[in-house]
């Protein structure tokens, strides 16, 4: 049986920018450990699993420590290598099945679009320890769905942001969205994981899903140009249709090969 793998940036029209995420295609069911396994070789924030299912795809993505609910950029470059390499048609509809529920995207043009939940952000008391531990003081604190919604105080503060992350690690969520507006782009944001192995992530789409809420109240509008200030950053376009949040981003594959196991 010989199992493709492809290594992507997401979130980015050049390569070695965005986000890294592995994609394997699946011809049948494998086990969890297997996955998990092969995730941890990977060592990427993220490594998906694809396996076709009649007109759909089963999705799954794993960190190199645990299985996670939704991740938007190993989506993204799921989406891109269907396309690209005739999986499916540029056309077609991508639709996936997964640990949160059914997600779409689509081809236009250099762009992919996913079809993700919003996930509401509720105002929270800022935990004893964060802002020690996040390097700056918390504008906003919030929680949206497993995660920390955190807006700080200005763009520059947040790029300059060095947290300490074994401090971070020790509080019970997955991750941090941490954000600011900005002057290039509506806002920017970065994200820190360090419970699920990852300190911070390049570029993390199902953090928009939060993201489009919150500033959508904010700013009163509902299309975004996004930015988020990793060290390898990445652009995302974002806006709603029928109570849900359109990510938008480009994709770059970076090799593929297939697996000796």
């Amino acid at each position: 049986m010989a199992i493709k793998l492809f290594q992507v940036d997401a979130f980015t029209e050049k390569p070695f920018k965005g986000n890294p995420a592995a994609v394997c295609i699946l011809e049948k069911e494998m086990e969890y450990e297997w996955m998990q396994n092969l995730a941890k070789e990977m060592n990427l924030s993220e490594t998906a699993f694809v396996l076709k299912k009649g007109k759909s795809f089963s999705l799954r993505w794993f960190t190199p420590k645990v299985e996670v609910n939704l991740c938007g950029h190993a989506t993204l470059a799921t989406a891109h290598i269907l396309f690209e390499n005739g999986y499916l048609s540029s056309s077609e509809i991508a639709t996936f099945d997964t640990r949160s529920g059914i997600l779409k995207a689509k081809k236009d043009g250099i762009w992919v679009i996913l079809d993700f939940p919003i996930i509401p952000v509720e105002q929270i008391e800022i935990p004893d320890g964060l802002e020690e531990a996040l390097g700056t003081k918390i504008k906003f604190m919030g929680e949206s769905g497993e995660n920390y919604f955190i807006e700080i105080e200005s763009e520059e503060i947040l790029k300059n942001l060095y947290p300490n992350f074994e401090k971070l690690s020790k509080y019970n969520t997955q991750g941090f969205i941490v954000t600011a507006r900005s002057l290039s782009f509506d806002f920017i944001s970065r994200f820190f994981a360090p419970q699920v192995g990852i300190n911070e992530d390049p570029v993390t789409g199902s953090a928009h899903s939060s993201l489009f809420p919150y500033w959508q109240k904010i700013l009163l509008k509902n299309n975004f140009l996004a930015f988020q200030a990793s060290e390898r950053g990445g652009i995302l376009k974002l806006s709603s249709m029928n109570d849900r949040v359109l990510i938008a981003g480009q994709a770059v594959t970076i090799f593929e090969g297939v697996l000796k196991i």
